[in-house]
């Protein structure tokens, strides 16, 4: 992995496979959102692009404190010593999107959104 690369190899192999996404905002209130790895789409420079239909009290929190974590994994890819299964935290910056080029590609994609969650990762750690 190239040292300006904050997404591993592996991290972008759990993404292949279908899991639970865990979303955690704080601002107004602690709040933790779900979604599925399938739909998390990763730029180029490495931002998540989240499809967003309700995650309202996670936009309130990210219009007070835009700081959020992530969590999700798989467990149909090795781990350290190869565990049966391995996930990563992200800790990043959020943002909504509501027009432009990355919400209509975005809208193509997943029909049902309404707006777009931009994570902006700052570290990622392979937790297994």
């Amino acid at each position: 992995m190239s040292e300006n690369k904050k997404l591993s190899e592996k991290f972008l192999e759990v993404l292949r496979h279908e899991g639970v996404v865990s979303i955690v905002s704080w601002g107004v209130e602690t709040h933790v959102a779900n979604t599925w790895n399938s739909y998390l789409v990763v730029t180029e420079d490495e931002r998540i692009l989240i499809p967003a239909y309700g995650f309202r009290i996670t936009e309130k929190n990210v219009n007070v404190n835009s700081h959020v974590k992530l969590t999700l994994g798989s467990k149909d890819v090795l781990g350290f010593n190869d565990y049966p299964g391995t996930g990563f935290l992200i800790n990043g910056t959020a943002r909504y999107i509501t027009a432009g080029d990355e919400y209509d590609f975005m809208k193509k994609k997943f029909s049902f959104l309404t707006r777009v969650l931009e994570i902006t990762v700052e570290t990622a750690k392979q937790m297994l």
